[in-house]
């Protein structure tokens, strides 16, 4: 098998656009046929063998993750980055490398708490002062709820 016929296909799944353009014709044709034509074509290129051992290994290893891979599928809610995720720890990386760490593990603890608290909060929309101020029964703050009784509420909500 020559490279070229090894790159044309992979190269389409390469694209750092083409999940997002699949992503938006599931979303546009949800049907079973459009779904099933998406997984043979994957098939189709990662079952390959291409006479090259480390791409062959690699072209195996990704069809083995088929059903996460292509989870969007079935689940267009499914994001296709972490994006999310690696935001939530950002804030956390920032601060220990300006600051060069801590002295403690107690330190490093306290800081790690406060700032999933600042971020927690912040995703509640709720301020992250106000949410100590009522802690700490500062007067004139507003009165927060527990972190356990916001996030079922607003489980539980639409």
């Amino acid at each position: 098998m020559d490279e070229l016929s090894i790159r044309t296909p992979l190269g389409h799944f390469a694209k750092p656009d083409f999940a997002h353009r699949q992503r938006k014709c599931v979303r546009a044709d949800p049907t079973l046929r459009h779904r099933t034509e998406l997984r043979a074509r994957f098939d189709r290129i990662f079952k390959r063998q291409t006479g090259f051992a480390t791409l062959d290994r690699l072209l195996e290893r990704l069809h083995a993750n088929k059903p996460a891979l292509l989870m969007v599928l079935d689940r267009p809610e499914v994001p296709l980055h972490i994006n999310g995720s690696e935001n939530d720890i950002r804030c956390q990386v920032t601060k220990r490398k300006v600051s060069g760490g801590t002295r403690s593990d107690t330190g490093r603890d306290c800081r790690d708490a406060f700032l999933s608290l600042a971020k927690t909060y912040s995703k509640l929309r709720i301020a992250f002062w106000d949410y100590l101020g009522s802690r700490l029964a500062v007067p004139a703050c507003p009165t927060i709820p527990c972190l356990p009784d916001l996030v079922s509420l607003r489980c539980r909500s639409p």
